[in-house]
């Protein structure tokens, strides 16, 4: 299975994420949203999956120093919109595997189901 680490290279949680994976020897690629950006049709996948609500970060300073317009989302266009533009604001880590699976945050309870599940299963 094929897993992509999406985020922030600089960030704790990411090495949090980063850390766990090499620890259970997963396997990923990673792409560093801060330097690539991220495409509006990943970001719409990502939405019609976990809706905007669980991508966008509004705990970090990245929302908070934001013009209150822009953070008036009203829906998934504006959703799109701001994370295209404002890719901090894109909550960390978004995994993605090649089989549709999408894991929005840093949990390892669900790192472990997802990836040290047995084959059979």
């Amino acid at each position: 299975m094929k897993t992509t680490i999406y985020g922030i290279k600089n960030c704790s949680t990411m090495k949090k994420a980063f850390d766990w994976f090499d620890t259970h020897s997963v396997d990923y690629v990673f792409h560093d949203y801060k330097k690539s950006g991220v495409d509006a049709d990943t970001l719409a996948r990502w939405c019609g999956q976990a809706g905007w609500q669980a991508l966008v970060n509004t705990r970090g300073t990245t929302w908070r120093k934001l013009d209150p317009g822009l953070q008036a989302i009203d829906g998934d266009t504006d959703a799109i919109a701001l994370m295209a533009a404002h890719t901090s604001v894109i909550k960390r880590p978004v995994i993605e595997t090649d089989d549709g699976t999408l894991l929005v945050g840093f949990d390892e309870a669900a790192f472990a189901k997802t990836f040290l599940s047995g084959a059979g299963e």
